[in-house]
């Protein structure tokens, strides 16, 4: 069966909408669809394995302990160490944005 990415994409969001499209021992794949969302301010994700996300539609901003902000656009992608501590600052609230993570260990 043949899925879409941009499928099933609701015009508005209360929460970060998180679907999980494939996975395995060390490795899982999710969807996430924001607008408007973000972090708590005084929370921090701490995951136990690396991330990789790539913005496939929309505009986002993710900020790390350190200090650093990351914009990203349709195409951007980056990669979050295992517990490097950070969090999503901002996402587009005029449009969805669509996230892809692929979460695995080394």
């Amino acid at each position: 069966m043949v899925n879409n990415l941009f499928t099933s994409i609701p015009l508005s969001l209360e929460a970060e909408q998180f679907k999980a499209l494939a996975g395995g021992k060390d490795v899982s794949i999710e969807r996430i669809v924001s607008r408007g969302q973000r972090s708590p301010e005084e929370g921090w994700y701490d995951q136990p394995q690396h991330e990789w996300v790539v913005v496939l539609q929309g505009r986002a901003v993710l900020a790390f302990e350190q200090g650093e902000d990351v914009e990203l656009a349709p195409g951007d992608y980056w990669t979050i160490p295992a517990h490097c501590r950070h969090r999503v600052k901002w996402t587009d609230p005029q449009q969805a944005t669509v996230w892809l993570a692929v979460h695995y260990s080394t």
